[in-house]
């Protein structure tokens, strides 16, 4: 499992001309699983990402996590996360879960985030979408199981 986090002044998913998820404050997660990944590394990333203390306290320094702030979070499934590039001009997902078994598995990451109480919102599994962000840093981590 592998999760791009980036802290967001704001960010947004649109899908066929129709915001379908926006939150200010928070975290954008795109969030990919490689074949093989069960629920307990889902459990393990999302108590990481919630507990990640990536948000400035008064002085400046990263102190302060999602919960700490109540920090709205836009949760959107990214299989590219898994593309491998080392070879050739054109990616290989072979590394990435089947589409079936990852649905199952970011239906279970978002339930288990949603537990938190934060606001969270969604992009829609497999579809095109257009996601906009507002880096507020600009910070961006890679969390990888």
């Amino acid at each position: 499992m592998r999760i791009l986090l980036q802290r967001a002044a704001r960010a947004s998913v649109t899908v066929d001309g129709q915001v379908v998820g926006q939150i200010n404050r928070g975290i954008l997660a795109l969030v990919g699983f490689g074949a093989g990944d069960t629920t307990a590394e889902a459990d393990r990333l999302a108590a990481k990402m919630l507990q990640l203390r990536i948000f400035s306290d008064d002085a400046g320094k990263m102190n302060l996590n999602a919960i700490d702030i109540q920090a709205e979070l836009l949760l959107v499934s990214q299989f590219t996360l898994y593309g491998d590039c080392r070879k050739g001009r054109r990616p290989s997902f072979d590394g990435a879960a089947p589409p079936a078994a990852a649905r199952e598995l970011y239906d279970y990451f978002v339930a288990k985030v949603k537990e938190s109480g934060l606001t969270t919102q969604t992009g829609i599994f497999q579809a095109h979408m257009e996601v906009e962000l507002v880096n507020d840093g600009p910070v961006t981590f890679l969390l990888e199981s």
